[in-house]
């Protein structure tokens, strides 16, 4: 099963655990029946014979290291460890690293449109569909590309600038209140998630995703009904007892696809990821984030009026 953030498309879910996450094969994969999607075939130290740690349990053994005798395992095993230069593999580091350049770029673009640009409608909309070029041109390519994630992030922020600034001259405040919003709900997933209150299993991904396709859709014939002139109050984006319930199943749902992000990472570190996943970890996250923090932005207003 595919997850539902763009970035991870092509990331399939293994069903042999029951939990979504990198183990299942994929294209240059490893044959089926293997644990690492990042080992490829014919790999002349993939484990072979009745080794119970082989493919399937665990992914980084190699067949060399049945062939070492006791000696040699004592002195591989005092050895420092290798770090992610010597690896190539993802680390929580370099994804820490990546989701901060990535977020940090967005605060910037937001920062030089608030004080610089305008506010106006037309700008924001254009700068979001420039970012939303970069966005999906980097969506589907088939490795992450360091410079389309950054401008799509720089893009992207310009857009929340002048977007934001014009909440803020109507509900003075309500970026602040959304920012620590989207903060909150931030840990609060990450919290639920570390402690196995959320669990993310292929049913939790089938029903959230249909979920989420489902409000899509509705909102995008909302939309139309409100450009034609059939909803001039806004229809299920009033400002009204009624967008309250769309705006925090909004945010719900941008829960939801955090925690598809949060497994992502986890199992990108424990299948060993190659290093430059990380930029596509951080593209993940942000896009989660911008989409809770304009629903968040939005039910503030709401609430505010």
């Amino acid at each position: 099963m595919r997850s539902s953030n763009p970035v991870f498309s092509r990331r399939g879910f293994s069903r042999g655990d029951g939990y979504a996450g990198f183990g299942t094969q994929q294209q240059g994969a490893a044959p089926q029946g293997s644990g690492n999607p990042y080992a490829q075939q014919g790999n002349p130290n993939a484990p072979q014979g009745g080794n119970p740690y082989a493919q399937g349990g665990n992914p980084y053994a190699t067949a060399d290291q049945q062939q070492l005798t006791p000696e040699q395992l004592q002195q591989m095993y005092q050895a420092p460890p290798a770090g992610p230069a010597q690896t190539g593999r993802m680390t929580m580091d370099d994804v820490v690293m990546r989701t901060g350049m990535t977020l940090g770029t967005v605060v910037v673009g937001a920062a030089l449109a608030w004080a610089l640009l305008p506010v106006n409608l037309g700008i924001a909309v254009a700068f979001s569909l420039v970012a939303l070029v970069f966005g999906m041109i980097q969506a589907f390519k088939a490795t992450p590309v360091p410079a389309l994630i950054l401008a799509y992030a720089f893009f992207e922020g310009i857009f929340l600038g002048v977007w934001s600034h014009m909440y803020n001259n109507v509900w003075s405040g309500a970026p602040l209140q959304a920012v620590l919003g989207t903060m909150a709900v931030f840990v609060g997933m990450l919290v639920a998630y570390k402690t196995r209150l959320i669990r993310v299993t292929a049913r939790y991904q089938r029903i959230g995703m249909a979920i989420a396709i489902g409000f899509v859709l509705l909102m995008f014939v909302n939309l139309l009904f409100v450009l034609f002139g059939a909803a001039p109050d806004g229809g299920l984006r009033s400002n009204g007892p009624l967008g309250i319930i769309v705006g925090v199943i909004a945010i719900c749902l941008g829960a939801f696809f955090l925690s598809l992000d949060f497994k992502q990472i986890e199992d990108g570190l424990r299948y060993g990821a190659p290093q430059n996943e990380s930029w596509l970890a951080a593209f993940g996250l942000t896009l989660s984030l911008v989409w809770i923090y304009l629903e968040m932005l939005r039910l503030i207003s709401i609430l505010r009026d």
